[in-house]
């Protein structure tokens, strides 16, 4: 753009805001903010006697009019106006004509708004299609219509970077900086033109100064910080690819010789092979990987029909076994720590799917191998942001849970890559969709196997089944799937039936965690597995393992309020005593779960609660939890002790002890658990109804005033 148009668009935008202040100054009720406006005014008029004519702006006594068309050279006549023309004789006249200039300008551009932003989303819809070149028109026919808009500047220059019109990128940022000093896009947009034009620092400069504008931009400046020095990076490697080879470097010149052989067709596949193997041993320093590169290597390698055959086949001859081994070592040479040829390398049409295949090939050597080579891209950020892009995701996770039935360290290398890769939210985006139905479902086949996995191994693949499930949508895909409870049953049974306590023993703790992450959750399947699901947990209360007792009870918290089924059969197995037991001698998180437990089973049975009143006399155990400072852990024992003061005889045995000031203290406390004081008033509701002798205390306590206010929660 020239630049006697960008100034006629500062002139403009100046003139405007000028006009469109003064007339709002003269709308002032502050007659000192409307008398300092007339006196504008009378300045304005005195500089406009004569005719005043400016390129692409004509003022004309004291009226402004600006001209729409900037290439227009002759100026556009004035409207007529009321009385002698151009003779308005006193301040009235001139606001009256300046004020309705100013409406009819902002009319116009009302107008010009709405067109430009049609034009706008029209740009945004040929972009979405790959239509570089009809999205910059649409943004430069919305530009003639409204030159200030920002949006439009920053869009086209999205565009023209596609069409790598960097010149012409970075002026469309300056006029949307112009329009806008803090646009975060305008700096985004340029800094990448500059760093495709390998204008370096002037590309970091962009980039920083998104930092300045907003801080909390940090990670997204240094991903592309990082991508600059990337390019950096490259370039100065392609420098110095051509030093060493006019140098007459030994191992280059070789490797260039050797690709130009490789490209020669018809030749016996041991000649291919020698060739690939003698370029990876020649892959020994980053310049040489850059020459395999900057010489059409992976193109070579593509090219070559006698080595994508041996790559693709899916039935393949013993040469092509090897000659397909020596390749995926050859990828690996050419890979490791070169991160631009990994971005080739992944993004060739067609090897990511390639790679899966090749993944899933029953040859060892071959997915061994390609193992290797996902692994190398794992050793830095951008590498794993090259996988988790261009692979598809959810078949990746079946074929390495496959892996899991390997005893040797392939499993420990697929699980490696899953554990790296899970944790990305892009990762677990991806798998929503098809969790249930093509992953999941492999999961299950491993429990319901769970001879045939590794030991060592497979409880790290459940625990990357609860790393996913850290997302709302697979969480409620794996609670809500009947086959997946059942699939861990058997896993249970199968770790139970182990002649060796321990050899099961990581896996039966890690999967018990996953099934109390969730059976959190209330739905048709958990409660149709409740009463199987408390079966297992009630051996496995038998245990000498503290971790597995401790889950085991968790699960049973769960479970138990599920099915009554379920809750009858605890209470037969003789829960209660189990639950008392693990309270006097159990862990912190062992004990929340007990005292849940019995809370659970008081609620629903009059047996529960006598065994309690029975085996806990004066409630020795329980009263103690009450002082314990886990907050759920006091509120779950005062609704088990409410439930019990319905035993007769039970609250005439607390008498003369501390139970109504205790649970006073916390009724009438300030916990963070609302539950804790509603359970405390429940319960010291039910003591005084029970035993009357009790409300004596509460009186002289003074608490009757704070039962009364909580007997609305009192059945």
């Amino acid at each position: 753009m020239a630049a006697a148009g960008k100034q006629e668009l500062e002139r403009f935008l100046r003139e405007v805001d000028e006009i469109t202040d003064l007339v709002e100054e003269l709308k002032s009720d502050n007659p000192a903010v409307r008398e300092k406006a007339f006196q504008k005014a009378d300045e304005k008029l005195e500089k406009g006697s004569g005719a005043e004519v400016v390129e692409g702006c004509r003022t004309k006594l004291n009226r402004t009019l600006i001209n729409p068309n900037l290439s227009c050279s002759t100026p556009p006549q004035p409207p007529n106006l009321p009385g002698q023309y151009g003779m308005a004789t006193n301040q009235e006249d001139f606001l009256t004509i300046l004020e309705r200039d100013a409406e009819a300008r902002g009319e116009r551009r009302k107008k010009n708004q709405k067109l430009a932003n049609a034009l706008k989303e029209k740009g945004n819809a040929a972009f979405s299609n790959g239509d570089y070149v009809t999205a910059v028109q649409y943004y430069t026919d919305g530009l003639e219509k409204l030159r200030d808009f920002q949006a439009l500047y920053t869009n086209r220059a999205q565009a023209y970077i596609k069409l790598g019109k960097y010149d012409e990128a970075i002026i469309d940022c300056e006029w949307a900086l112009k329009c806008n000093e803090n646009c975060i896009k305008a700096y985004v947009h340029m800094g990448k033109a500059n760093q495709s034009l390998k204008k370096y620092e002037e590309a970091r400069v962009c980039y920083q100064k998104i930092l300045e504008i907003d801080p909390n931009r940090e990670k997204l400046v240094k991903e592309y910080i990082n991508l600059l020095e990337l390019a950096q990076k490259k370039e100065q490697q392609e420098k110095e690819v051509v030093k060493e080879f006019e140098r007459g470097n030994v191992n280059t010149t070789t490797a260039h010789e050797v690709l130009k052989k490789l490209s020669s067709p018809n030749k016996i596949p041991l000649f291919y092979l020698g060739g690939v193997r003698l370029l990876t041993e020649l892959m020994k320093e980053c310049t040489e990987q850059t020459l395999f590169r900057t010489n059409g290597g992976f193109s070579v390698i593509n090219d070559n029909e006698i080595i994508r055959r041996s790559l693709t086949s899916s039935l393949k001859e013993p040469y092509e076994v090897e000659l397909c081994v020596s390749v995926l070592v050859l990828w690996q040479a050419v890979s490791r720590g070169n991160e631009e040829n990994q971005r080739l390398l992944i993004t060739s049409s067609g090897t990511s799917e390639q790679l899966l295949d090749l993944l899933s090939c029953k040859e060892s050597e071959i997915y061994k191998e390609c193992l290797a080579l996902l692994s190398i891209y794992l050793l830095s950020e951008y590498g794993k942001g090259l996988l988790l892009c261009s692979l598809d995701l959810t078949r990746l996770v079946q074929i390495l849970m496959g892996f899991m039935n390997c005893t040797d360290v392939t499993a420990s290398d697929a699980m490696g890559i899953l554990s790296s890769l899970v944790p990305e939210k892009k990762f677990k985006k991806h798998c929503q969709n098809d969790f249930a139905f093509k992953v999941l479902p492999s999961f299950e086949i491993l429990l319901k196997n769970l001879k045939l996995t590794n030991k060592q191994i497979f409880p790290q693949c459940i625990s990357v089944v609860g790393s996913l499930a850290s997302d709302k949508t697979i969480y409620g895909q794996i609670a809500g799937r009947e086959e997946y409870w059942e699939s861990c049953l058997i896993a249970i049974d199968e770790a139970i039936s182990s002649a060796a306590e321990t050899e099961y023993r990581e896996t039966l703790y890690t999967l018990l965690g996953l099934m109390v992450n969730f059976s959190i959750e209330q739905c048709c399947a958990i409660q149709a597995k409740a009463s199987a699901t408390t079966e297992r947990c009630i051996s496995l209360l038998d245990s000498t393992d503290g971790g597995i007792l401790t889950r085991a009870t968790g699960l049973l918290s769960h479970m138990l309020p599920q099915s009554a089924e379920a809750l009858e059969k605890a209470v037969k197995a003789g829960m209660v005593k189990k639950m008392l037991r693990f309270i006097k001698a159990g862990g912190k998180t062992t004990t929340r779960y007990a005292v849940k437990t019995l809370t659970v089973c008081s609620s629903n049975s009059e047996q529960a609660r006598k065994e309690i009143v029975k085996c806990d006399k004066k409630f020795s155990g329980l009263r103690k939890l009450l002082t314990s400072d886990d907050e759920l852990v006091v509120g779950n024992t005062a609704l088990c002790l409410s439930h019990c003061f319905e035993i007769p005889g039970a609250a005439t045995s607390l008498l003369r002890s501390d139970i109504v000031r205790t649970l006073l203290q916390h009724a009438g406390g300030d916990a963070k658990e609302n539950g804790l004081q509603q359970n405390a008033a429940i319960a010291l509701g039910k003591l005084c109804l029970a035993e009357p002798r009790h409300k004596t205390e509460l009186r002289e306590l003074r608490g009757l005033e704070i039962l009364t206010s909580c007997m609305k929660y009192i059945k």
